[in-house]
């Protein structure tokens, strides 16, 4: 007798179902984490030259931050099916669309991160003969990196629970088991596909804290500075 048959109960908790549909489980948390990284790291790729055009100019910062927010304005349920004439029913619908609404927080952290590092630090550098490729992979994008990971974090947290939305196009990671939970109002699978989404944001979470920590180890410094 399992904990979710027809005739032997509806549970929340149900070892058996996760037993059971363990492969199917697997499956869904594997997808969903492929579309959560594959989102956010598209959209670091289109925030960076986006950052880097709008800080030429108050003008052009006010143009990227606009369409940047005006394209998280658009409810998802709209967004991915203006995507499907382009891409199909496929899971790169699903990706561009989470890296849409990742511009709006990363644009922004890559902005606030360039602007954080201090004049006399670009000056020194310009003067020792840094052109400006090299002034910005070796000064300015290392130091704007405790601004810009921060920034990362909370998009990859959004972008987990975003990435649900892509059940309506029948690529949703774990939003597929908490669409069809929901619509059989089966309980077990609608709290596991859950839980697992909070894990994976609290993973991705804490692996990026974890890098951030390895990467910068001034900010760790300067904060024991401040505290004596």
């Amino acid at each position: 007798m399992t904990c979710y048959g027809r005739f032997t109960g509806n549970k929340w908790i149900c070892d058996d179902y996760v037993r059971d549909r363990w492969d199917e489980i697997v499956d869904a948390t594997v997808s969903h984490l492929g579309l959560t990284v594959s989102a956010v790291l598209l959209g670091i790729v289109l925030a960076l030259p986006l950052a880097l055009l709008a800080r030429r100019s108050p003008r052009l910062e006010a143009a990227v931050l606009g369409v940047a927010s005006g394209i998280y304005t658009i409810p998802s349920l709209a967004l991915l099916p203006l995507l499907v004439p382009f891409t199909g029913l496929t899971a790169t619908t699903v990706v561009i669309g989470l890296a849409l609404y990742c511009l709006t927080i990363l644009v922004r952290a890559f902005l606030d991160g360039l602007r954080a590092v201090p004049d006399d630090v670009k000056e020194s550098a310009i003067g020792l003969g840094y052109g400006r490729a090299r002034l910005l992979t070796r000064i300015e994008l290392p130091l704007a990196l405790p601004v810009v990971l921060a920034g990362v974090r909370v998009a990859t947290v959004s972008t987990v629970a975003l990435a649900t939305v892509g059940t309506i196009v029948a690529h949703g990671g774990l939003g597929d088991l908490i669409n069809h939970g929901r619509l059989t109002d089966f309980k077990a699978e609608l709290l596991t596909a859950s839980v697992l989404c909070v894990m994976i944001a609290l993973f991705l979470d804490g692996l990026l804290l974890a890098l951030q920590h390895v990467l910068t180890p001034w900010a760790r410094t300067r904060g024991l500075e401040v505290s004596r």
